[in-house]
């Protein structure tokens, strides 16, 4: 069903006006669907020019896009894409930032602990001592990942669990904001045996503090780099302060596509946003940030990884880690991210002339403006 925008606009005005809580008929899901379509492939063919002008784009198996040296590629995307997937270890429940495109945002003081000395691994809680018996009695990950919320606020529980995960043999990542870190805390997780720190550069709005803790990581752990969600701000403040972050001798940027949820789509009302194999949602803007640094990459000939961690990416990250576990084909949990459907978030892309329909086709009879449509 290749619906036409003016129809897509007054449908979703419709479904946005129904009571909380009503359900859709299964004809109105077509529709609801059909617009998701039509929308995904208005920012698909927005994104294409761009696209092909990469001039060297690796796609690591056909599973992600990146520019740059194959031997700085991130092992943790590796890990993640055709491994064992994002093994995330859990500790640190609070935040010393307050970044707008957070998955937390407005509710970063209410975030549940993982418990008294304990570590969320797998979905499981467990002590440091008892990893000896995890890594025994499970099967071991390619990688882990450690996130949620800002591990530098203690940072110092981390060590001895990094150096048994290290003595295990397995990839580890640490993802921060760098707020609160120092040469003596990166020569320390070096020491412990990190393979690789990410820096949220975005958080800070690329802070020069920030920027020197990565250069000085890559002095005591193997791969360093930055992974922020692409928003115009970051790429504003990444060009005034690019040759000092390209100095830092970085390995890579991961460039993050923007997604959406309950707490933080307050930040970006009034965006043109899209939603991906129906699943998550972001703005159109946030991936084409990613192609043009990846352009731009190519052109100046960056000593660097680029890579687009896209929706994609992400879909592809999920499929890799189900089948993993032994789902079924075809299995995933990618999906959307809302409590219930934001029928109201996509009014402006349907009323953007920027974002054309790729095709259109007049609606079947019984989906038509004064149809009722059951």
């Amino acid at each position: 069903m290749r619906i036409p925008k003016q129809d897509a606009l007054n449908w979703y005005r419709f479904f946005a006006e129904l009571p909380e809580g009503e359900a859709l008929s299964p004809r109105q899901e077509e529709l609801k669907y059909a617009v998701l379509r039509q929308l995904e492939d208005a920012a698909a063919a927005r994104r294409q020019p761009l696209l092909e002008r990469l001039r060297h784009p690796k796609t690591l198996g056909g599973r992600t896009l990146y520019v740059g040296p194959d031997e700085r590629f991130p092992k943790g995307c590796g890990s993640c894409l055709h491994g064992t997937g994002l093994s995330a270890v859990r500790r640190t429940n609070r935040c010393d930032a307050n970044c707008p495109f957070c998955y937390d945002y407005g509710q970063l003081d209410c975030q549940p602990p993982i418990g008294d000395g304990l570590w969320e691994i797998g979905g499981g809680r467990c002590y440091a001592e008892d990893l000896p018996l995890l890594l025994s009695a499970s099967r071991k990950p390619t990688g882990v990942a450690y996130v949620y919320l800002e591990p530098m606020l203690e940072i110092e529980q981390y060590y001895p669990v990094i150096r048994a995960f290290h003595d295990a043999g397995v990839h580890q990542h640490l993802y921060t904001n760098g707020i609160r870190c120092s040469e003596e805390i990166l020569k320390a997780l070096g020491e412990s045996g990190l393979d690789e720190i990410r820096f949220n550069l975005g958080a800070t709005n690329a802070s020069d503090h920030v920027i020197g803790m990565i250069a000085a990581a890559k002095r005591y752990i193997p791969q360093a780099g930055i992974e922020t969600p692409m928003t115009p701000d970051f790429e504003a403040v990444f060009h005034r302060k690019k040759a000092a972050i390209l100095a830092t001798g970085l390995d890579f940027i991961n460039c993050a596509e923007l997604h959406l949820n309950d707490n933080n789509i307050v930040n970006y009302w009034g965006e043109s946003l899209y939603a991906c194999r129906a699943g998550y949602i972001s703005p159109v803007w946030s991936r084409e940030i990613t192609l043009r640094m990846m352009l731009e990459a190519e052109a100046e000939s960056w000593p660097i990884v680029v890579h687009d961690c896209s929706n994609m990416t992400k879909f592809a990250r999920d499929l890799n880690l189900c089948a993993k576990e032994g789902g079924w084909f075809g299995r995933t949990t990618y999906g959307m991210e809302f409590d219930s459907f934001p029928f109201e978030a996509f009014l402006p892309a349907l009323e953007d002339d920027s974002l054309p329909f790729v095709k259109e086709e007049p609606l079947p009879p019984g989906y038509r403006a004064g149809d009722i449509v059951i």
